[in-house]
């Protein structure tokens, strides 16, 4: 037997207990937006400082103004070997509206499902389960061999769903020590269940808060309707600007740097038989929206989009209320495709506002960005990890766009020089930040699996 696959049994044997390992880290409320969970957040890195220990790493709880940040080093074979930096965190978020959850958020439950057992708890994919993929990998190399066939370092903040608030600062303060070839994040889907998938490229995200001022106090509509300005009015106005009749964004330069997708790319996605129908179907909806003329996955991955979030403004209590109110405001997102660049965007879209309310209109306008993400498909790196999921999968790895963000791949490129290696293993229906998240056993265990057959592949390299 190779190492590899002595390693992948020992995987099979140590299942219970590596599964054991999982459900205990989901039992901690590590909630990172509710300071009442502040102790259950420092628990669960402990939790994991503890873990890494015991397979021999050299792991410590570092400080931040947040939530601390597990560091740990395994030399593996030495200084020749290849650098992974391991990326996760252990924050989750809040379990609200916990009626309707079907069992208790923090008490993870094995049930049954179409595929077989899945794991019901707040954090069971994103990301709790996904980092014990990877821990539960590393620890049947060590157990298996005695040591890693690479080097590795990892790095598991508690805050990246409030927005990694203090990770920058962090990678800036660290940058020698978090020093490596690539990063490797499991923090993504699968195509479906029997197709594993490499996301080879990620949305970036602008996000932008307004707020509109008329007059110094609300009005009566009476009195001063026709006259007066009304914020709601000139703020949905401008908002409704934003797009054409086609689903086309309006704001000046937007589209500057945004590439055709490739024929080669579009023929693999055509491929892969993306049901558009279906997609909306199972939300209620029928008709597409978006860019006309545009299939759905091109929508999906390669296109920027921009939508309003959150608006509000004037009288919200029940019964009638005639007043021109003082103030509106409202939340809008831009999803950014790779060639867009996020500080121009938000200079357009403030100069974009200005332009399209009346004169007496204040505008407060704050916001920010990240870039989207491109891996290229020349990497060592990627070929090990389509070697590994072909092999555990008996099928090719599909090389998907990812239509959310993950800030933490821009801040990997831009201050540690890192490209990074998106290899997950969630679903679409696993509802992630919702009731009743939940994590299939069957990914969990082939994750795991292609984890250690990637090492396995880049022992060789």
């Amino acid at each position: 037997m190779t190492p590899t696959e002595k390693v992948l049994a020992r995987l099979e044997q140590a299942f219970p207990a590596q599964q054991a390992r999982w459900l205990d880290l989901l039992r901690i409320p590590s909630i990172s937006a509710q300071p009442a969970h502040a102790a259950d957040c420092r628990a669960a890195a402990e939790f994991l400082r503890r873990d890494l220990e015991s397979i021999g790493f050299t792991a410590s709880l570092r400080e931040t103004p947040g939530h601390p940040v597990v560091v740990a080093h395994h030399p593996g074979p030495g200084a020749d070997a290849p650098h992974l930096l391991f990326y996760g965190h252990y924050d989750v978020q809040p379990a609200e509206p916990l009626d309707l959850w079907t069992s208790p958020p923090f008490a993870p439950a094995v049930v049954d499902g179409p595929h077989g057992p899945r794991v019901v708890a707040r954090g069971a994919v994103d990301d709790k389960g996904q980092v014990a993929m990877w821990l539960g990998a590393l620890r049947a190399w060590v157990e298996e061999t005695g040591s890693l066939p690479i080097r590795a370092t990892v790095l598991i903040e508690g805050e990246e769903e409030v927005g990694s608030v203090n990770l920058e600062a962090f990678l800036a303060a660290n940058r020698a020590e978090l020093a490596a070839d690539v990063a490797v994040i499991s923090d993504t889907n699968m195509w479906d269940i029997d197709t594993p998938a490499i996301t080879a490229s990620l949305r970036g995200l602008v996000y932008m808060h307004v707020l509109l001022k008329a007059a110094a106090r609300d009005l009566h509509s009476g009195m001063y309707g026709g006259s007066a300005l009304n914020p709601i009015n000139a703020l949905t106005r401008a908002l409704a600007a934003l797009h054409d009749a086609t689903g086309r964004i309006t704001l000046p330069g937007f589209y500057d740097g945004v590439a055709e997708v490739s024929a080669e790319q579009a023929a693999q996605w055509a491929a892969l038989g993306f049901d558009e129908g279906k997609y909306l179907g199972d939300i209620g909806l029928s008709v597409p929206s978006g860019e006309a003329g545009r299939g759905g996955l091109e929508r999906l991955w390669a296109r920027p989009t921009c939508d309003i979030n959150g608006i509000w403004g004037g009288y919200q209590g029940p019964g009638a209320k005639t007043v021109i109110a003082s103030e509106a405001g409202a939340k809008v997102s831009f999803r950014l495709v790779p060639g867009q660049n996020p500080e121009q965007i938000v200079a357009s879209f403030k100069a974009f506002m200005q332009a399209h309310v009346p004169a007496d209109a204040k505008l407060e306008i704050t916001g920010s960005g990240s870039p989207a993400f491109r891996v290229s498909a020349d990497s060592k790196f990627i070929d090990a990890a389509r070697a590994a999921l072909a092999e555990e999968y008996g099928r090719p790895a599909v090389l998907i766009g990812g239509g959310g963000s993950i800030p933490v791949v821009g801040s990997f490129h831009r201050m540690l020089g890192l490209d990074s290696l998106l290899m997950g293993f969630g679903l679409e229906d696993d509802q992630i930040h919702g009731p009743n998240e939940k994590f299939e056993v069957r990914c969990f265990r082939h994750g795991t699996r292609s984890h250690a057959r990637l090492l396995g592949h880049l022992a060789a390299k």
